[in-house]
């Protein structure tokens, strides 16, 4: 099992409408498999690949609004104290630090430039059991609406270092590092995104076959929210799932061009 430092993403979890239609999404997808946390939470259902917890679905709580979004949570080795730092610097708790039983402590919160994101403190729930391969996340990054504002952000609330990647004359990206290693990316909103579209967690998850993968979410009732497209990282396309959730499928196999300096 790794070990993810603070400020590194540790886990991911989509609100779906109807628990049983979004695991028949995602089983389609990417091959995962399901089992409940168990009668006293919620509804909450680890996915799992080869056995190991990649992500997690749960159905909206009651009387909650449908919000259908993946959330992305970074690792913290002391949830209350990361919740001061929220608040110190700027962001919004929305659910105040709390126990999961023995699987861990969390809060939900967001960010002055309007991301909401998840921390997570290990207990028996350690995070990503799998990681850079087909059906499990390869990477992740921040679409934020005001790029300068999240930097100055999380590199207070988390001991991280924000770098950039490449000519920023080109394009203002950044990455993430965390414990000495590159562990998310930062990049502003693209001009042409829809108007209403606030910051958010985009999650790459690996396939064997971006068009391929894309065709799939699109004929399971999703769509394509960016036609696939070559890059150094690999091919990948932006889509959405049956509820409108959005994430990205990538075939690291498949790279074209070469990457940008670090």
């Amino acid at each position: 099992m790794a070990e993810f430092p603070d400020g590194a993403p540790i886990w991911a979890d989509c609100v779906v409408a109807e628990l049983n239609a979004g695991k028949t999404f995602y089983r389609e997808m990417f091959g995962w498999d399901f089992r409940s946390a168990g009668p006293d939470y919620g509804g909450y259902t680890l996915a799992t690949l080869d056995g190991k917890p990649v992500s997690a679905l749960m159905p909206p709580m009651p009387g909650q609004e449908l919000t259908p979004t993946w959330t992305l949570y970074f690792a913290t080795s002391d949830v209350q104290a990361t919740a001061g730092r929220i608040r110190e610097n700027g962001g919004t708790l929305l659910m105040e630090p709390m126990s999961v039983g023995e699987f861990g402590r969390m809060l939900i919160a967001q960010s002055p430039d309007g991301l909401t994101f998840g921390c997570w403190q290990p207990g028996t729930h350690e995070g990503f059991g799998l990681l850079g391969e087909p059906g499990a996340l390869c990477w992740s990054e921040i679409v934020s609406r005001d790029p300068a504002a999240f930097d100055t952000f999380f590199s207070a609330v988390f001991p991280v270092e924000l770098r950039r990647m490449g000519d920023p004359a080109e394009f203002d990206y950044k990455t993430v590092q965390a414990g000495g290693s590159p562990v998310a990316g930062r990049m502003p909103m693209p001009a042409d995104t829809p108007a209403g579209t606030g910051t958010y967690a985009r999650l790459y998850f690996g396939v064997d076959h971006c068009d391929d993968a894309a065709a799939t979410a699109e004929k399971l009732g999703g769509q394509i929210v960016s036609e696939p497209q070559d890059s150094p990282f690999g091919r990948w396309a932006e889509c959405a799932d049956d509820n409108g959730a959005r994430f990205t499928v990538i075939d690291m196999s498949t790279t074209k061009g070469e990457k940008p300096a670090m």
